[in-house]
């Protein structure tokens, strides 16, 4: 497949997402990776943050080497399982640090843990992010174009997504998906609502098919009828799947921009080659 260039826009915001690594030989895998992708001038990366902060000192150092090479770079956050003291003490760090963005989440409950902790949703924490540092941080949170996996109805959806908006963020990146009319309609629907805010769709590219089925499993994605029966039918043909997944990924990226999205999130899961031919096939 053959994409025109689309026109660059400096309004767009382009960026990417990691999750800090755990060996030596990750650390090492992580760090070419953003080096690759740095020469792209990404708004920002995105580091993730383990519930109850179980992988919070990973996910400042690698966000301290990431600004140490001259990229923004902004910690997850999220507060499931973690005590409001805890969380102001992570926040103070990151100011100490001179973070100015983060990315604000719920997160997963660890398993075998019965406490959901003081702050129970997003919005909770947001709103005590802004209680207890005002206007410094920019704040980026989720929302769900098909709806989060424990959202009751559809309502329900944006009425958890206005919550989080009100009590202060700044911007949202959505869980990612296959099929733009759920995002275009789910920006319809925000705007009728009174969110005003960015709304960038997150973008995952696809180069394990169980891989992404187990996520899209986990997440409430959707993966077309007819995506998974391709990518099926290609069994281990991991070359056949990632050249798909490069046509179907680059389309829906093209067709997001032309159509006015504010921007991409891309799910890189620590690796630089499909974001970066993907961002090369849009000529941005």
């Amino acid at each position: 497949m053959t994409s025109s260039p689309l026109t660059p826009s400096t309004s767009h915001t382009y960026s990417f997402e990691f999750f800090p690594p755990k060996t030596p030989e990750g650390k090492a895998n992580l760090r070419a990776t953003w080096q690759q992708l740095a020469p792209l001038k990404p708004r920002f990366f995105s580091v993730t943050f383990g519930a109850g902060g179980s992988t919070q000192q990973g996910t400042l150092d690698t966000v301290l080497e990431i600004r140490a090479g001259g990229q923004n770079a902004a910690p997850h956050i999220s507060c499931v399982a973690s005590s409001k003291a805890e969380i102001a003490a992570t926040l103070s760090r990151y100011r100490e640090n001179g973070i100015r963005h983060l990315v604000a989440l719920r997160g997963d409950m660890p398993s075998g843990l019965a406490s959901a902790g003081e702050l129970r949703y997003a919005n909770e924490l947001v709103a005590f992010i802004r209680e207890t540092t005002g206007d410094w941080f920019h704040i980026e949170v989720a929302c769900y174009p098909e709806y989060h996996p424990q959202t009751r109805n559809a309502a329900d959806e944006l009425k958890n997504f206005k919550r989080k908006v009100d009590a202060g963020a700044n911007s949202a990146i959505t869980q990612y998906f296959y099929n733009a009319d759920a995002y275009f309609r789910f920006v319809e629907e925000c705007a009728a609502t009174g969110i005003g805010i960015p709304i960038v769709p997150g973008i995952m590219p696809i180069g394990n098919f169980s891989q992404l089925a187990r996520f899209s499993d986990a997440c409430g994605a959707e993966i077309p009828r007819w995506m998974r029966i391709k990518l099926e039918s290609y069994r281990d043909d991991t070359a056949s799947i990632r050249a798909f997944g490069l046509d179907v990924v680059t389309a829906l990226c093209e067709k997001l921009l032309e159509a006015g999205a504010p921007g991409l999130h891309f799910y890189t899961l620590n690796q630089a080659g499909p974001a970066s031919t993907i961002w090369q096939r849009l000529g941005l």
